[in-house]
């Protein structure tokens, strides 16, 4: 954990959603409040560190795919939280080391451990910006210092949205990032629901409601398909991220978990 001695400009007696979920993660970089936010939720829906770990196992997957069968070489991932075992850059310049990642967040500690996001190949590049999802005209002006918006572009907005309460508001800035990028580029998606487990789900979001600064809220499958509309949607669909394409295990098949995802190309 940290010494709880908080960055220049973060406040460490309100929980933050990147804090408690980089402690359910197994992280350091979180304060007692983060601690004690997450072992309440926790408590109220034990499933939450598995639903943690299968979205950071999906997003692995997904850019993979992404990256190489699909072919994408720069990625635009909003809301990417503190770093912690297979981040995006990672992933993707494995795979194509001369990939060009974007790393958007709007937590001062984020900022704080932004140095050790910045670690590149020589072939690629990343890059991190200080702004708020509901900025989508920053995040782009200052995304394209890196990214080449006359070619491909991966956005990925993972467990973000639900931050965005009002449906419409959330459509629309997503459609916003999306429009400035060109054919061929990608969405790589996922967010809470409330359909494996209901009543955990639904006490999770009605607790932290009572002490985050950021609301939350669980949308249904069909409310999270509707960021994917116009888009050619990769196989399975909007699916638990659990399912999506899992990795061949030797015995059973994964469990599915309250965060629900997917994959879309842009015509």
């Amino acid at each position: 954990m940290t010494d709880d001695v908080p960055a220049p400009g973060v406040d460490s007696t309100v929980p933050q959603s990147a804090r408690v979920w980089n402690y359910w993660l197994g992280g350091k970089d979180n304060y007692a409040i983060d601690r004690a936010v997450g072992d309440q939720i926790a408590a109220l829906n034990p499933h939450i560190v598995e639903i943690a770990r299968a979205a950071r196992a999906f997003l692995v997957r997904a850019v993979t795919h992404v990256a190489g069968e699909a072919g994408v070489r720069q990625f635009l991932d909003v809301g990417t939280g503190l770093p912690t075992a297979g981040n995006t850059h990672e992933i993707a310049q494995a795979v194509a080391p001369d990939s060009r990642i974007v790393y958007v967040d709007h937590d001062p500690l984020v900022l704080a451990h932004a140095r050790a996001l910045l670690t590149s190949t020589p072939a690629g590049a990343t890059d991190y910006i200080d702004a708020d999802l509901r900025d989508p005209a920053k995040i782009l002006a200052e995304a394209a210092r890196t990214l080449d918006f006359t070619k491909p572009v991966a956005l990925m907005l993972m467990g973000v949205l639900g931050h965005i309460t009002d449906d419409d508001e959330a459509y629309g800035i997503v459609r916003q990032l999306l429009d400035a990028c060109p054919s061929g580029s990608y969405l790589i998606l996922y967010d809470d629901t409330n359909v494996i487990h209901p009543e955990a789900m639904n006490e999770m979001v009605r607790q932290w409601n009572e002490t985050g600064e950021n609301p939350r809220v669980n949308r249904t499958p069909e409310r999270l398909e509707g960021f994917f509309r116009g888009m050619e949607l990769l196989e399975p669909g909007v699916v638990s991220v659990s399912t999506w394409r899992p990795d061949p295990t030797e015995v059973g098949g994964p469990t599915e978990v309250d965060d629900f995802g997917g994959v879309a190309r842009k015509p």
